[in-house]
């Protein structure tokens, strides 16, 4: 067996070699493509115009095809930049927030809560630790997203203590 590595492995020549990671990003992104389009398909037609709600799945699926292939072009050539080493703090603080957000509408808090709690772990994940303005500046954002749903678009969002309020 040789140092050399497997065929491909060099496609520019000196020195490049094919990040392999970059292929596996570059699949999974064509595969989420592929099941959105799918799972779009799937939706009953309902609009009279020609454009429904599968509209806006495939449209997103469209822009993953095109990050899937710039990323498969890069891994190709081996252009990726370097990885960096990974902090698992924000893994977790972001984890922690899907888990608030899950928990409290499913204990019934409703939106703005938890919606809030995701907003002050995510930016805490981002390095920001000014807990009491993120909670703030969370509070304000989520009220009036779910004003803009409840009452200009007429859609329902998970109703909790401070929805009822409103």
């Amino acid at each position: 067996m040789s140092s050399e590595g497997a065929p491909g492995d060099h496609p520019g020549g000196a020195g490049r070699r094919v990040d392999r990671a970059g292929l596996v990003i570059a699949a999974a992104l064509a595969a989420l493509a592929a099941v959105l389009v799918w799972d779009a398909n799937k939706l009953p037609a309902t609009s009279m115009y020609g454009m429904g709600p599968e509209a806006m799945p495939v449209v997103i699926a469209v822009g993953l095809v095109l990050l899937a292939i710039g990323n498969l072009i890069d891994a190709l050539r081996g252009n990726l930049p370097p990885r960096e080493s990974m902090d698992p703090k924000p893994v977790w603080l972001i984890i922690v927030g899907l888990a608030l957000l899950i928990g409290i509408i499913g204990f019934g808090g409703g939106f703005i809560l938890a919606t809030s709690a995701l907003f002050v772990t995510t930016s805490a994940a981002f390095g920001r630790r000014a807990v009491v303005a993120d909670s703030v500046i969370a509070l304000v954002l989520t009220t009036l997203i779910y004003l803009a749903f409840d009452k200009l678009l007429t859609l329902s969002l998970p109703a909790g203590p401070l929805e009822r309020l409103l």
